[in-house]
């Protein structure tokens, strides 16, 4: 069912909207600084990420104020297990990405250079608004990354933090370091598209690098209050070694530390690879228990049916904290302050006294402005 709302009428979205980050090159063509993929354009053409492009002498977003849609959804489904539990949260995209995936999810949105597929529109007041009305506690930028519409994504952030709600972006991290200072200032909570542990894999399947993924992470840790945690999608043959995430989740513990929750997802064949089979059951079970040895203190698989991998044990003790069902939250074994009710041992997160009760349920929104 799709829930119709309409909206405080404003402006028409901008065909094109001033960014800050790019500079002019001594032949003539300006280079795109928001991400290290560093677009060098002429007039009139675009960077990778297809909404980001060159007029006038100057790099304009040219997605401003639309989207492919608008939905609530369960924050568990961004993922993130340690924010506001059991709420709501309004998702919505744009189209196209700075990454190159092979394997995307999204790709019918994050591939996207059709300027059709963003056939819905809202300014950020009235997405905030909307977010409001729906009972959202929470508004996701997400379906395909929102570091390429920036300006469009901090606009929605103020709007939303002057209603009391929250800012979540779903990235893949691949940003330069200023831009990454200014998106991150913004938001409130983020889940890290950790795509796997190589360069590698990095190059080859997504055009791209890991190290400056890993320098975000490290950031976000080290230099912000952003609540994150990290997904790691499993693709059977490519990312999901023993040895790759015996690396993989030592450094985390390394370099972020224990309490940053892990999610590993099944991958299904989709966009350019779809030779390769679904992932096992067995492997996201695999991969929790390397990341448990090796520390990390709440691993959980995703995209399977799995209450054990899914549910939140206390890292302590081992009594069960926040008990779930793909997205359906049972037994809550947390005390008002937001500790362990057994041993009292805190949970890391943003944890408030009691769960939301939003369960597993999309609703699609569209958000009509009204005369």
């Amino acid at each position: 069912m799709q829930l119709l709302l309409f909206s405080p009428s404003s402006p028409p979205p901008p065909a094109a909207y001033p960014t800050e980050y790019w500079h002019l090159l001594d032949d003539g063509r300006i280079q795109c600084d928001l991400c290290p993929r560093a677009c060098k354009l002429r007039e009139g053409q675009q960077g990778l990420c297809f909404v980001r492009a060159r007029q006038n002498d100057a790099i304009v977003l040219t997605s401003y104020g639309r989207s492919s849609g608008f939905c609530v959804d369960p924050i568990e489904k961004k993922p993130l297990n340690h924010f506001l539990p059991g709420t709501p949260v309004l998702s919505f995209g744009t189209a196209g990405c700075n990454l190159a995936c092979k394997f995307c999810q999204n790709w019918d949105m994050s591939k996207s250079r059709e300027m059709d597929t963003l056939a819905d529109q809202a300014m950020p007041d009235q997405l905030a608004l909307a977010a409001k009305k729906l009972g959202c506690r929470s508004l996701a930028f997400t379906y395909n990354d929102p570091i390429i519409f920036m300006e469009y994504a901090l606009d929605v952030a103020d709007a939303a933090h002057e209603l009391d709600v929250k800012a979540v972006a779903v990235s893949a991290g691949y940003m330069c370091e200023k831009p990454r200072e200014q998106f991150f200032s913004k938001m409130d909570a983020a889940n890290i598209d950790l795509k796997a542990f190589t360069e590698r894999f990095y190059k080859k399947i997504c055009g791209g690098s890991l190290g400056n993924v890993l320098e975000t992470l490290v950031y976000l840790k080290h230099e912000t209050s952003v609540w994150f945690e990290i997904t790691n999608l499993l693709i059977p043959g490519e990312n999901d070694s023993d040895n790759e995430l015996h690396a993989m989740t030592e450094w985390i513990v390394d370099n972020l530390g224990p309490d940053v929750p892990v999610h590993f997802t099944a991958f299904h064949p989709d966009w350019k690879m779809r030779d390769i089979a679904r992932t096992p059951a067995a492997t996201l079970t695999r991969a929790r228990n390397i990341a448990l040895a090796n520390g990390i203190h709440y691993a959980y698989t995703g995209n399977v049916h799995d209450s054990q991998g899914g549910t939140t044990w206390c890292s302590s003790c081992g009594e069960l904290l926040i008990e779930r069902d793909w997205y359906e939250l049972g037994i809550w074994g947390l005390n008002e302050q937001g500790c362990c009710s057994k041993c009292g041992t805190h949970l890391p997160g943003v944890i408030e006294k009691l769960p939301g009760d939003w369960g597993a349920r999309r609703m699609p929104v569209r958000i009509n402005a009204g005369n």
